[in-house]
């Protein structure tokens, strides 16, 4: 899968361990990890700032490493909907590169999206929707609404080249005749529905966990972080998180990173621990730098993309 800027403040996620001690020291821990762990530094090489504004209703991030480029999906409203591409220092390049209602092109409500070679997928309300990320044209549309789609959300490629999409439901909330539903888009394009299962609750991100061979879930209707692997009927609970979780990456080094809306904060989770690094408004959809170990975060209500380094750390 493949607003300029100008603030130098790298904003850094930090792990808090709980220390051994008497119980002030246990309870003095127990509140610093509670607190707001953001931590900003100064950076003496050029980075790009800790955010960028300028967009319209930004739901999801995705950077490409081949090119080096984010793309980044805007709501914007039915029908409106556009992406956005930055360099990879976090400028913008094209505000509107593919945008709905110019040069033949149709974006209701675009969400998340993957990569495919020179072609960008990306979930748009009841369909899926494909663009040349040279030139901007379309190039595909999948239509499933005969499927029973009502809002997909995040799109990841499996281990077999099909996409993979999750379907929140309409508002957000499944019920039992939409939502709660993984799609599956083959190289033939051809569509099926992959699971449709109440144990998905709402799925909002997808990513996909190749060790274990399986996609890592986040709810936004319930508060599980659930595991599916491509066939099985129904999806297992493997952890908890937190409600209205959006955005989940899962990194080589094995953290997990996800983002929750009603707790407004960003979660890491390695091994035994866990980080919350609290402050964010309406987070969505985050993109991975690879190159650069770094987060670009949409902040939906906010109308900007935020950057956070992610500090190396042992396997």
């Amino acid at each position: 899968m493949r607003g300029s800027p100008t603030a130098t403040a790298i904003f850094v996620l930090v792990i808090v361990a709980a220390c051994d001690g008497d119980k002030e020291k246990a309870a003095a821990a127990k509140a610093a990890a509670d607190s707001v762990t953001r931590v900003a530094t100064l950076a003496d090489a050029p980075r790009p700032g800790a955010a960028v504004s300028g967009f319209k209703s930004p739901e999801s991030v995705l950077y490409d490493s081949v090119d080096d480029l984010y793309f980044v999906s805007n709501v914007n409203g039915s029908a409106h909907g556009f992406i956005s591409r930055l360099k990879g220092d976090g400028s913008i390049d094209s505000l509107m590169f593919i945008a709905g209602g110019r040069n033949g092109v149709t974006l209701n409500e675009p969400r998340g999206s993957a990569l495919i070679g020179d072609t960008l997928w990306v979930a748009d309300l009841d369909a899926v929707r494909a663009f040349n990320i040279r030139t901007a044209a379309p190039v595909a549309t999948v239509d499933l609404k005969r499927l029973g789609a009502a809002m997909l959300n995040d799109v990841a490629t499996g281990p077999d080249g099909a996409l993979y999409i999750t379907d929140t439901g309409p508002g957000g909330r499944s019920d039992a005749k939409r939502g709660n539903r993984i799609f599956r888009i083959g190289r033939n394009h051809k569509a099926s529905v992959a699971l449709h299962s109440d144990s998905l609750g709402a799925p909002n991100g997808l990513a996909w966990d190749a060790k274990n061979d399986r996609f890592i879930i986040v709810q936004w209707g319930g508060a599980r972080i659930i595991a599916w692997h491509p066939g099985d009927k129904i999806a297992r609970t493997i952890g908890f998180g937190a409600p209205q979780m959006d955005g989940v990456a899962l990194l080589a080094d094995g953290r997990l990173i996800f983002d929750s809306w009603a707790r407004k904060a960003l979660f890491v989770h390695h091994h035994d621990q866990e980080t919350v690094v609290k402050g964010f408004d309406s987070p969505a959809d985050f993109g991975v730098d690879t190159r650069r170990h770094r987060l670009a975060i949409p902040l939906y209500e906010k109308d900007r993309v935020e950057f956070w380094d992610i500090p190396v750390v042992a396997p």
